[in-house]
C-alpha cells in the first residue's frame, strides 16, 4: 500500500512550483532602482584618474572608511536665487556624499525666491519625494497620459513625484520657499525641456500638452485667501 503522504507529494507538480518561485525571485530585482549592496558600507573611493568604468562607483578600502564619509553639509546653506529663474537646486549624490554609495538613495535642497520657479524637468532614474520647510510651493507633474497633477504645498507638507515624469515647482508665497528632496537612487539624473531662460512654466507645459484656460488660471493664481487647491486635470 502506498503511503498517503507519498500520493499527495506525487500529485503535486514540481515543475510548476519551481517555475513560480523562479519568476518571483528573478522579478525582485526588476523593482530595484539601484543594485543591492553586498556589504554594510561602501563609501565612494575618490580617484584622480578613472581607468576602469562600470555601473556604479568604486568603494574605499575598508580600513580607510571613517565617520566623516557618512556626513555631508552641502545642504546646510541656502543656494543663490540671484538668476533668471530666481531659484537654486542642489542634488547631492554618491559622488559628493561618499556614504551614499550602494545605498540607492540621494538627497537635495531647493530654494525658490519670490515669484521664482524650478523649470520643467525630470529625473530618469528615480522617484522624488519633497518636504517643504519654508514658504508656499506650487508643485506639479505630468504623467504619461498627459494628465497634470498639481497642488499647493505648505510647511510640513510632503509631495511625491513618480520616476521619470516631468515636474515643476513655483514659489507662490511672499517669502523664499525651501524644500528638501529624497531620491530612491544614488544617481537620479536630470533632464529638461529645451527652453529659453525667459520661457515660463506654462510655455514649457504647452510644448507637451494643450492647456485649457482654467488650467492656466490655476497655475498662475496667487490668491492664498482660500485653502490649498488639489487638482487633477485630464
Amino acid at each position: 500500500m502506498v503511503p498517503k503522504w507519498k500520493v499527495e507529494m506525487d500529485s503535486f507538480a514540481p515543475p510548476h512550483f519551481l517555475i513560480f518561485f523562479f519568476v518571483v525571485f528573478t522579478s525582485i530585482n526588476v523593482f530595484l532602482v539601484d543594485c543591492e549592496n553586498l556589504q554594510d558600507t561602501c563609501p565612494t573611493a575618490t580617484t584622480e584618474t578613472q581607468t576602469t568604468f562600470f555601473n556604479g562607483l568604486p568603494c574605499k578600502k575598508p580600513t580607510d572608511i571613517a565617520a566623516h564619509d557618512f556626513k555631508n553639509q552641502d545642504l546646510t546653506n541656502a543656494g543663490s536665487t540671484i538668476n533668471i529663474y530666481r531659484s537654486s537646486m542642489k542634488i547631492v549624490t554618491a559622488v559628493e556624499f561618499p556614504g551614499l554609495n550602494t545605498l540607492a538613495i540621494s538627497t537635495g535642497r531647493t530654494d525658490i525666491g519670490v515669484d521664482g520657479r524650478v523649470p520643467l524637468h525630470y529625473h530618469p532614474r528615480a522617484t522624488e519625494m519633497i518636504y517643504v520647510t519654508k514658504g508656499v510651493v506650487l508643485a506639479g507633474f505630468l504623467d504619461t497620459q498627459n494628465q497634470l497633477f498639481q497642488t499647493f504645498l505648505n510647511v510640513g507638507d510632503v509631495f511625491v513625484i513618480p520616476k521619470g515624469l516631468f515636474h515643476f515647482c513655483l514659489n507662490r508665497g511672499a517669502e523664499v520657499a525651501t524644500f528638501l528632496s529624497v531620491f530612491n537612487s544614488q544617481s537620479p539624473g536630470l533632464g529638461s525641456v529645451t527652453s529659453s531662460p525667459s520661457e515660463t512654466t506654462i510655455d514649457s507645459l504647452h510644448k507637451l500638452i494643450p492647456l485649457s484656460a482654467s488650467q492656466v488660471h490655476d497655475i498662475t493664481n496667487t490668491n492664498f485667501t482660500f485653502p490649498a487647491l488639489d487638482s487633477i486635470f485630464s
